[in-house]
């Protein structure tokens, strides 16, 4: 197993945990993104965890940042402050807020208010660019988040200044808020969207560490233009219940069957020489959902909505 790899089992591990403690929300968009954030954190950027402010250092913005556990995980599992620390997320007084935070070594730009991120990472590369520095700029964003305004400002914006020194990877789970993507606004070839705009675009299996890395080592290849990999993920994934749950973008793991199970599966999947922090032998016999417990219902907006009703609606 690659130290990719290791690195997302402990950032799904740390993101249960983390929720569970807090109360904390969006422990799906964590488990999507967690595979992405560890191949960039482990083999990717150049940073120096005892030196956050180095100037060398490559930018990470993750634009989509209701899902900072995940960077918290990466960050304290790469140096930049105690693991022990990631249990004091989203409590009062805690560097760890429930969207990421500049407070926190290693993170250069707080994220959270959607859409603002690739405009930030736009602005990084356009400045490195014109001063003739070698650092790259990479966003990590949500599907849902491009249906802002601001990202295709930025994409042109990015085009326009040819930026090949950065990278836009966009989580892209095909869920947002209360629906799918595609239920919310429609977005035909959304490859071609971003070509469109200019940019270089590579899709791909989000999940998949071999795809992630290859699309990393094609973008640095390409010349006067940015890349965009669209990373195709699975929302929860790791967690079967979660997986494809519109209901986990909001609910964290409570206490019994949801944190037991939960825990349990991911102990499945452990790398034998990584050792869980919290629970060491996890729970082999954790307690089970009891009849009608385990809400597997449609939580999408859109399996109540009917556009005849909205149209009788509006014409009355």
């Amino acid at each position: 197993m690659s130290n990719s790899e290791k690195l997302a089992w402990k950032i799904r591990r740390h993101g249960i945990e983390m929720t569970h403690l807090s109360g904390g929300s969006h422990i799906g968009a964590i488990l999507s993104v967690a595979d992405i954030i560890a191949v960039l954190y482990a083999d990717i950027l150049t940073f120096r965890s005892d030196e956050p402010e180095w100037e060398g250092r490559d930018r990470m913005i993750l634009c989509k940042g209701h899902a900072g556990a995940a960077i918290y995980a990466a960050l304290a599992e790469s140096g930049f402050f105690p693991v022990e620390e990631l249990k004091t997320h989203y409590q009062n007084a805690s560097r760890l807020s429930g969207h990421v935070s500049h407070h926190l070594p290693g993170v250069d730009f707080s994220t959270g208010a959607l859409g603002h991120g690739l405009s930030a990472a736009t602005g990084m590369a356009y400045s490195f660019k014109k001063s003739g520095r070698k650092e790259r700029v990479y966003a990590v964003l949500g599907d849902g988040e491009c249906n802002e305004g601001e990202v295709w400002e930025a994409a042109l914006f990015a085009n326009h200044f040819r930026l090949d020194n950065m990278v836009a990877i966009i989580d892209h789970n095909h869920m947002q808020a209360m629906d799918f993507c595609d239920n919310t606004l429609e977005w035909g070839d959304f490859a071609d969207k971003w070509r469109s705009f200019g940019w270089h675009a590579i899709e791909i299996n989000g999940n998949d560490h071999e795809q992630l890395h290859a699309a990393f080592a094609e973008a640095a290849e390409v010349k006067h233009k940015p890349t965009v990999i669209i990373a195709h993920t699975i929302k929860g994934c790791g967690v079967s219940f979660m997986q494809n749950n519109l209901l986990w973008h909001y609910r964290f793991p409570h206490t019994g069957w949801e944190y037991e199970c939960a825990v349990h599966e991911l102990h499945d999947s452990k790398p034998e020489d990584i050792e869980d922090p919290y629970t060491p032998e996890g729970f082999p016999n954790p307690t089970l959902p009891k009849e009608g417990e385990q809400d597997k219902s449609d939580h999408t907006t859109s399996r109540t909505w009917h556009p005849t009703c909205f149209t009788y609606i509006c014409k009355n």
